[in-house]
């Protein structure tokens, strides 16, 4: 009865495995063609992003527009291939920000202890307490609107979620064998902090600062939506679907094309946080 109830269980194992491995090359697709639009958007249209025929105005999506065009008659995916650069730069600046940030409050926090921990941690909370977003619209409403602006915005909301991950892992990782192994050696704080401490806590961190890459995305494109980011002509994604939704019921095309972009790069991006979380 035992082996019988086993042999399944051993077959789901395997499968669930390669299952998800095929999610994980999926999402590395994903991700390498929204990096490569990014870099060298020229080598995926030919089409002007800022300028249209009108006389082409609301065609349906087709062979020779594969998104279809919008009310000016631009292709959509030229725009939205355009506005790849802008998304993932801006998202970047984002997470370097708050892993910047969050990694020097974290790190004292955690590995300085007693008075640090207990300022630092109270200043964690209290921005925790603060929904991400609504903190990323009061800072951009603050340094006015722009794509940068928004990007400081989103990366000063997620400070706090990278200070509290690294300072757990900094509290678990300063009283392993090693660390105290090179105190007793006569290793000053800041060898055993920057030799042991620092690289043993950023394996973990890697897979956090995957995920808040795709959040920015959403963030920097919801901020977009609302008017804070770059003014139209330009093609910001939260943009795109900012200027569709007007026309929505008739055009649906003008939505759905940049919704499903954002929607499989954080998705990607999503799949390879777990990845690494998996095989951290």
């Amino acid at each position: 009865m035992v082996a019988i109830s086993a042999t399944p269980l051993a077959r789901i194992r395997p499968a669930a495995r390669s299952f998800g491995d095929i999610y994980t090359v999926l999402a590395l697709v994903v991700v390498a063609v929204v990096v490569a639009w990014a870099l060298t958007p020229a080598l995926f249209t030919d089409q002007d992003p800022y300028m249209g025929i009108t006389a082409n105005k609301f065609q349906a999506p087709s062979i020779e527009h594969l998104f279809g065009t919008d009310q000016l008659g631009r292709d959509i995916l030229a725009r939205v291939i355009h506005g790849t650069r802008s998304a993932v730069l801006t998202a970047l600046v984002a997470v370097v920000i708050g892993l910047v940030a969050g990694s020097v409050v974290g790190l004292v926090a955690g590995f300085f202890g007693r008075t640090a921990d207990a300022i630092l941690g109270r200043l964690i909370d209290a921005l925790l307490a603060i929904p991400g977003f609504l903190l990323a619209v009061i800072v951009v409403v603050s340094l006015g609107f722009a794509s940068v602006n928004a990007a400081i915005a989103v990366g000063i909301s997620s400070i706090a979620v990278f200070a509290r991950l690294i300072r757990s892992e900094t509290l678990r990782v300063k009283n392993r064998a090693f660390v105290e192994s090179s105190r007793v050696i006569g290793g000053g704080r800041l060898v055993v902090l920057f030799q042991h401490v620092l690289p043993n806590v950023y394996r973990s961190v890697l897979a956090l600062a995957v995920l808040q890459f795709g959040l920015a995305i959403i963030n920097i494109s919801a901020l977009a939506f609302l008017g804070y980011g770059n003014p139209p002509p330009s093609p910001d994604w939260g943009l795109l679907v900012a200027e569709g939704k007007d026309f929505f019921y008739r055009y649906p095309w003008l939505v759905y094309g940049p919704g499903a972009v954002m929607v499989l790069s954080v998705l990607a991006l999503n799949q390879l946080s777990k990845s690494i979380g998996r095989d951290k």
